[in-house]
């Protein structure tokens, strides 16, 4: 069975997984008085990394870039983040929101699969049941070439490894779904990005990204109402009219401020 939706699906898991301690490698040795190239060519050239094998490290530099410099805003506020010391568990949340959000693959197989499951009161999350939502992906001819089983099973087998990675899954040869926490602060950089995209305070407060944390509407709700009472933006509800405002425009300078938060 074929649909007229467009291929959104791709296997660049196999490659990518969560790349958690490559990454901040880069960011913290990321040079802004260059240009991204500038700043990848450097990390090819000195292979930061550490790789033996120079595809490898050719692989990483290229999801680094998809994941996080598609928007150089967001890319130049993590470096920022991490050249000023923000705490690892700050910044682990949203290197896993923003590689979702380049990977539709990874991001629909939480939101989709696991946030439903999660609904249920269901922990168990296996093989099995990734493949077969995978299975129907292609059957339905929604990823962007035409996978054989190995590939289905790698690309299966990627994604929960990536999601263990991010602390979404536990487990090793069994795995779970964990208990998620998603830092005020961290929670306050992603409503700021939401918001610039969505341009409206109720959008931003139902927006489904929240699922990739398992939370729901209530919670994000408590959530805003603690970043409010620590000065960490505005937020005011009645009814379906929601507002927000936060104490920076751009994402930087709000890296900024939500560090200088933690230093008062």
């Amino acid at each position: 069975m074929t649909t007229n939706s467009e291929p959104i699906y791709t296997s660049r898991i196999i490659k990518a997984s969560a790349l958690i301690p490559d990454t901040l490698t880069l960011l913290s040795e990321w040079n802004t008085t260059r240009s991204v190239e500038d700043n990848l060519a450097h990390a090819r050239h000195r292979n930061i990394f550490g790789k033996t094998s120079r595809a490898r490290a050719e692989d990483i530099v290229n999801i680094f870039r998809q994941r996080f410099f598609t928007d150089p805003a967001v890319g130049l506020a993590l470096v920022a983040m991490v050249k000023q010391a923000a705490p690892v568990q700050w910044i682990t949340p949203l290197l896993y929101f923003f590689s979702a959000q380049n990977d539709r693959t990874l991001r629909d197989t939480v939101v989709n699969v696991l946030y439903p499951r999660r609904l249920a009161g269901q922990t168990a999350v296996s093989v099995d049941l990734v493949l077969g939502t995978l299975a129907e992906w292609v059957a339905e001819g929604r990823t962007t070439t035409r996978w054989g089983d190995c590939t289905t099973v790698r690309v299966a087998q990627g994604l929960l490894a990536t999601l263990r990675d991010f602390g979404i899954l536990e487990g090793a040869a069994n795995k779970r779904l964990a208990s998620v926490y998603l830092p005020v602060p961290s929670f306050a950089f992603i409503a700021h990005w939401l918001h610039g995209r969505e341009l409206s305070g109720n959008r931003v407060l139902h927006s489904e990204e929240w699922r990739l944390f398992f939370l729901s509407v209530q919670e994000v709700e408590r959530l805003f109402m603690e970043a409010h009472q620590r000065h960490l933006l505005h937020y005011s509800a009645a009814g379906s009219v929601v507002r927000m405002e936060f104490p920076a425009a751009g994402l930087e300078e709000y890296a900024h401020v939500l560090i200088a938060q933690r230093a008062d």
